[in-house]
């Protein structure tokens, strides 16, 4: 675990999920409900707070600061 980054590392990703494939990864955290993200290279994103129980705001899609302007 990283004190910097909000969001799991690789190893720390593969040890919750028990998964070395992405796409594994990403079904794992489906089916235990937890929150993520999938990012460009299709690699899931997860947040510290969801791992951990903390409230993490899933209902408000994101959308890039581009399309305010």
């Amino acid at each position: 675990m990283s004190d910097l980054s909000p969001f799991l590392e690789d190893p720390d990703l593969k040890r919750l999920t028990g998964r070395q494939q992405k796409s594994r990864q990403i079904e794992w955290l489906r089916i235990a409900g937890i929150p993520f993200r999938v990012s460009a290279t299709g690699h899931p994103v997860v947040l510290w707070a969801a791992v951990k129980g903390k409230d993490v705001e899933t209902t408000e899609a994101w959308r890039p600061r581009a399309l305010e302007a």
